[in-house]
C-alpha cells in the first residue's frame, strides 16, 4: 500500500493519539507522511481531497461531500468537550453573540454549535484558534469562540466563560459532543481504508497503554504549553470514542448533521 498522507493537528490530543502510527510502533501495511495543520486549514484542504487520511470537523463534512468517508477510529468526541464562548465580562450568550465574535473557522463544528445555540449572531471574525484569546482580551472583538487548549487557559487572559456549547448540546440532545473525526479519501481502495481504520485504532490503544512514549512528540508540537495543560487536553479529548465511535457516537454525528442541514435550509 506504500505511503499515505495523514493530516491531523499539532494539538496534544492528536500527537498523543497518532504518535504510534507515525513512528511505526503499530502494525500497518503502509507508512504515513504526517501533514500537521490547524483544523481550519485541514477543513479547507479537504475540499480538494488531496490528503489521503485527514482529520475533519464534523461541521465541515457536508461541504466536503463525497470526497471522504468517515472512519470509526481516531475521533474527537465525548462528554464535556464542547467549545466555549468567552468574553471580558460576564454576559448571557444571546447578548455576547450579537457583538463582534471571533471564531476558529466557518467550517468548524464549534461554529455550527454556536449558530445552533445563538442564531442571532452579530459580526463574525475568522481567526486562527490560538489568536482568539488575545483578540478578546485586547478588545479587538467582543467575544470569542474557543477550542483546543484555549479551554484551559482563557482565565490567564482575564476572560470569563459566557457559555459552554457542549453543555448546551448535551442538554438539548442527551448525546456526546461530536467535534471531529478521521476521514479517508473516497478514491482509496476499500482494503486500504479498512487497514487505516485498524491502524489508527491500534495507535490510540497504544497511546493509552504507553502514555509516556509520546511525551516528546507531544511537547515538540505543543506550542510551549505546559505539561499540565497538555495532559489535561489529552485526558479531555482522547477517550473511548477515539478508539471506536460506537452507536452513540454515530448517533451524535447524525444528529449534528441533521441540525446543520435544517439550519442551512
Amino acid at each position: 500500500m506504500g505511503q499515505l498522507t495523514f493530516g491531523f493537528s499539532p494539538c496534544p490530543n492528536d500527537t498523543f493519539a497518532f504518535h504510534a502510527l507515525v513512528h511505526g510502533l503499530v502494525d500497518a501495511p503502509f507508512t504515513v507522511e504526517p501533514v500537521l495543520l490547524d483544523i481550519g486549514e485541514l477543513n479547507r484542504r479537504a475540499r480538494s481531497g488531496d490528503i489521503d487520511l485527514t482529520k475533519l470537523s464534523f461541521g465541515a463534512a457536508t461541504a466536503v461531500g463525497d470526497r471522504y468517508r468517515l472512519l470509526r477510529s481516531g475521533a474527537a468526541l465525548g462528554h464535556g468537550v464542547g467549545p466555549l464562548v468567552v468574553a471580558r465580562a460576564a454576559a448571557e450568550l444571546g447578548e455576547a453573540a450579537t457583538g463582534r465574535v471571533a471564531i476558529p473557522g466557518y467550517d468548524t463544528t464549534a461554529f455550527l454549535l454556536l449558530r445552533l445555540a445563538a442564531p442571532d449572531l452579530g459580526e463574525v471574525v475568522e481567526l486562527r484558534y490560538d489568536r482568539i484569546l488575545s483578540a478578546v482580551a485586547a478588545g479587538e472583538v467582543d467575544a470569542g469562540l474557543i477550542i483546543h487548549e484555549s479551554r484551559f487557559t482563557y482565565g490567564e487572559h482575564g476572560l470569563v466563560s459566557v457559555a459552554d456549547l457542549g453543555d448546551w448540546w448535551e442538554g438539548e440532545t442527551g448525546l456526546p459532543v461530536p467535534l471531529a473525526g478521521i476521514y479517508a479519501r473516497a478514491e482509496l481502495p476499500g482494503e486500504t481504508v479498512a487497514a487505516a481504520e485498524t491502524a489508527i485504532r491500534a495507535s490510540v490503544e497504544y497511546a493509552f497503554a504507553h502514555p509516556e512514549e509520546s511525551r516528546d512528540y507531544v511537547r515538540e508540537h505543543s506550542q510551549e504549553l505546559s505539561d499540565e495543560v497538555c495532559d489535561a487536553h489529552i485526558a479531555l479529548y482522547v477517550n473511548e470514542f477515539s478508539v471506536d465511535l460506537g452507536g452513540e457516537g454515530l448517533a451524535a454525528i447524525a444528529r449534528l448533521s441533521e441540525s446543520g442541514t435544517r439550519l442551512d435550509a
